[in-house]
């Protein structure tokens, strides 16, 4: 795989978590250790992107 084609997935990654995140912060009763789980993942992928990118 490509550098270019694992960054293109990392980011699809990242748009995924994002809207997970969203949906799980309007959803009542939202377990928080779960919250912070999902937001962990979401900026290991950005770290991860910006790093690969420069």
């Amino acid at each position: 795989m490509s550098v270019s084609s694992y960054l293109s997935e990392l980011k699809r990654k990242h748009e995924s978590l994002s809207c997970e995140v969203e949906q799980a912060q309007r959803a009542p009763g939202m377990d928080a250790l779960h919250l912070v789980s999902l937001k962990k993942r979401k900026l290991k992928l950005k770290e991860e992107i910006e790093r690969l990118s420069n």
